[in-house]
């Protein structure tokens, strides 16, 4: 199969080629201005942009899909289809799906329904329109889930894991208020619940040092990357890197995110911070961070649209180039996560690719390519 893209301007990873070409053979980039394209099927892309397809390292949209609301569960393999059928249209060609092992917290966020979540993805990959990936979120207060991970990894169904602890009095929640807010609002408990709930996480803190060696030590013995999550100081940050933990997502402060990137850790920041303006905890603002150069990734947290949106949002707020936002969300999680083969429009690259054009005043996604194939194609 060839397919010669013309009338395109593609972004590379330093400029930009205006009335450019491109020439697809079978999965992979062929050529950027090909000479020859004899054979091949032409597609005018009318003076769109043509940039790399998305890699989300961090989204847990896919909990809402199952759970839309609280207590009503879809069918795992119905929601897995739907959420798949989001990123391609969302421009996320490799999309992290975040799953939560947190048995003492609600909803999803169960070890029984997080391991079939799990299993469903891995099932679904081989009708799927872009590359699944799972990326397990490891509450590291909960003793149960360690033993189910650890199969998860034997099994290879695990892609990228992270160590999160939501213990009230650090990270995401300052102090018990924020902990008994956040429940109260996202599960309906009562106060004394969300109590109740934040001290038995602090009794299960007890032997946590260990699971954390044990699973970070099989993950890296698979080539499974590690991230520790809503890191809230310099010392923190040094402890896990020190353990061979290679992201940090959701820096909580400026100091935390420089000490991270000094420790040669990629860094994660979400999309809708950059396009709501402020976090939602009260953390450090993205675009703060941006300006710090200490933004390694973005990704889309909760809500795959706000990707591509925040890269066109950089272009106004921030000191960024087109390369230099595209990159926030394609090359450097693909460096992040040693995925060679993409994140880049480069010869012998896979064709992953998105044809974007602006939509009332929005950067929209017309065309997705995965590995050199069609699987969203839309007109305004």
């Amino acid at each position: 199969m060839r397919t010669c893209l013309t009338n395109v301007r593609i972004v590379l990873s330093d400029e930009v080629l205006d009335d450019a070409s491109l020439l697809i053979e079978d999965d992979a980039i062929a050529a950027i201005n090909p000479v020859a394209t004899c054979g091949a099927k032409p597609i005018d892309l009318n003076g769109k942009l043509l940039i790399p397809g998305m890699i989300d390292l961090h989204c847990d949209a896919i909990e809402k899909e199952i759970e839309p609301r609280p207590g009503a569960l879809f069918p795992m393999n119905f929601a897995v289809a739907q959420i798949d059928k989001r990123n391609a249209m969302a421009g996320i060609t490799t999309p992290f799906h975040a799953i939560s092992f947190a048995h003492e917290e609600l909803g999803v966020r169960n070890n029984d329904i997080a391991s079939q979540v799990v299993q469903s993805i891995h099932a679904y990959q081989p009708y799927a329109l872009v590359d699944n990936r799972v990326h397990c979120r490891y509450e590291i207060t909960d003793p149960t889930g360690l033993p189910i991970l650890l199969d998860l990894l034997a099994e290879k169904y695990i892609h990228l894991v992270s160590l999160m602890d939501h213990t009230p009095g650090q990270g995401q929640f300052k102090d018990l208020q924020a902990y008994q807010n956040y429940i109260s609002r996202t599960y309906k408990k009562s106060a004394t619940e969300a109590e109740a709930m934040a001290n038995n996480k602090i009794q299960n803190a007890e032997g946590a040092k260990s699971r954390i060696e044990t699973l970070i030590s099989k993950a890296l013995h698979q080539n499974v990357s590690v991230a520790s999550h809503d890191d809230d100081t310099p010392e923190r940050v040094q402890t896990m890197a020190n353990m061979g933990v290679q992201l940090s997502e959701f820096p909580i402060n400026l100091e935390t995110a420089k000490t991270a990137k000094a420790a040669g850790m990629f860094t994660i920041f979400g999309a809708p911070n950059i396009l709501r303006g402020q976090s939602q905890s009260g953390s450090i603002k993205a675009i703060e961070a941006v300006h710090h150069q200490v933004a390694s990734c973005l990704c889309s947290d909760y809500a795959p649209g706000t990707l591509l949106a925040a890269v066109f949002r950089l272009l106004e707020i921030s000191e960024l180039n087109l390369p230099q936002a595209i990159a926030l969300v394609t090359h450097n999680p693909a460096q992040a996560l040693e995925l060679s083969d993409r994140g880049e429009i480069a010869v012998a690259k896979r064709a992953d690719l998105l044809a974007v054009e602006v939509v009332n005043g929005l950067p929209q996604v017309t065309i997705t390519w995965v590995a050199g194939k069609i699987v969203y194609h839309c007109g305004f």
